[in-house]
């Protein structure tokens, strides 16, 4: 048995009680990695790994003396504030940690007792962020750059009309991204309607997008692409993710780089990272849509038509305030899956991000876009499940939504079951959405 078949058994059970419950998202086949502390400690933050209802502090794991070789370097890395060193090991290293710990977990290991102590409650501590994520700003405000530009795709109006109204920029920020459970505040920014002079304020169309964030580990040197053929040894893991938007800023200011202030508020992170060989019974081929044009030769390979996709089920929850405070609990919005949803796989991305020479780094995140399926019910975030805003959502608490109000919550869920193999879960993905801090 190869150590990732062993890893996967169906009928491997752990001597934490909780990790062997029917609907637990942390039974010993997934042991996800993220980074936590003792809510309230003010104690660093450290790298864990969820087993059940608890975390395996790897600090504490690695001063046991349970581990040696290469599991004990890989763990000494990931028992860091932030997850970054290990996921540049690579992956033997992560196999060899994750195989490791699933022997010193499982039912009769002979370590158990020198493990017991490493254990902490999940619901006493409190997260960060697993790693730490690099960013990218591309601003597009040289007027005359942007009048040649123009004048090759538009010669009539080389401009679009908001140019000289906001400064363009596509965003993709790393400042903004937080950890599942911080505040999301509304965004302040121009809105453009009929009259011709935009006006200015806090949104009002603020929206959720059902994403995972696929988190890269090893890089590549800068000038050299990935090939596709072993993109996936790039990334570390998967994780759910929410990249908040602005529906009301968002079209005035995209045209022509992209959004700007209406993506840059923030985007919510999940806690916990599920590698991809935890991931290994769930992939599914990558067809697509008869009569649909063949990728180019880059972004084409055997692997990735056979085992390209990952079948994850999704689904997005609302808590109003008034929910909350009536002990109503979240009220499902939508359920869609991954391989339904994907247009490309996760390999293409890696390999289309790097084909011109740019070099990726350790706890890089790529988000996939919003993931939904063909019907209503599959919509991943608002501005589709309400038509526009033209359908508002019927709540158990007699409420309407079309875009969020202050006090709503919302939350992500995701797992992977089929018959031959454990059910895994993600763990949740939430944000409270608040008022601006100023106006």
């Amino acid at each position: 048995m190869t150590a990732v078949n062993e890893t996967h058994a169906l009928g491997l059970r752990s001597w934490v009680a909780s990790a062997n419950a029917e609907h637990t998202d942390f039974p010993i086949q997934n042991l996800p990695f993220g980074v936590f502390r003792r809510r309230g400690s003010g104690e660093r933050f450290r790298g864990g790994v969820a087993i059940g209802d608890q975390i395996l502090d790897l600090a504490a794991t690695v001063a046991s003396g349970v581990l040696d070789g290469a599991a004990r370097e890989a763990a000494i890395a990931a028992s860091r504030e932030q997850l970054n060193e290990f996921m540049a090991m690579g992956p033997s290293a992560w196999s060899a940690l994750r195989l490791a710990l699933s022997r010193i977990l499982r039912d009769g290991a002979a370590e158990r007792g020198r493990v017991e102590g490493c254990l902490v409650g999940q619901h006493a501590v409190e997260h960060a962020l697993p790693a730490a994520i690099g960013d990218y700003t591309d601003f597009y405000i040289g007027i005359h750059h942007a009048t040649a530009v123009g004048r090759l795709f538009r010669p009539d109006a080389p401009l679009l009309p908001n140019y000289k109204w906001v400064p363009i920029g596509y965003h993709g920020r790393s400042s903004s991204v937080v950890v599942s459970g911080e505040p999301i505040y509304r965004p302040l920014g121009q809105r453009k309607g009929l009259a011709e002079v935009p006006d200015f304020g806090p949104s009002e169309r603020v929206d959720y997008e059902l994403e995972l964030g696929f988190l890269v580990g090893t890089g590549n040197p800068r000038g050299e692409g990935i090939p596709i053929e072993n993109a996936e040894s790039h990334l570390f893991g998967v994780a759910l993710f929410n990249d908040w938007s602005a529906r009301d800023i968002q079209p005035w200011e995209y045209q022509p780089l992209g959004p700007f202030l209406s993506k840059n508020f923030g985007s919510t992170l999940a806690p916990w990272v599920v590698t991809l060989e935890a991931l290994a019974p769930f992939r599914s081929p990558y067809r697509r849509p008869a009569g649909d044009v063949d990728p180019l030769p880059y972004l084409d390979a055997a692997e990735n038509s056979a085992n390209g996709l990952i079948d994850i089920q999704l689904e997005v929850l609302l808590q109003t305030k008034k929910m909350a405070y009536s002990g109503l609990g979240p009220e499902r919005l939508s359920r869609s899956s991954f391989v339904e949803a994907a247009y490309w796989t996760p390999a293409q991305l890696v390999a289309h991000h790097t084909i011109g020479g740019c070099n990726l780094a350790p706890g890089d995140l790529l988000g996939s876009g919003t993931l939904s399926g063909p019907a209503i019910t599959q919509a991943g975030s608002l501005i589709e499940r309400t038509f526009g805003g033209r359908d508002p959502i019927s709540l158990p608490s007699d409420e309407k939504r079309t875009y969020l109000e202050d006090g709503d919550t919302v939350v992500f869920r995701a797992w992977c079951e089929r018959n031959e193999a454990r059910r895994i879960g993600f763990g949740e993905c939430a944000g409270t959405v608040l008022a601006p801090k100023r106006i």
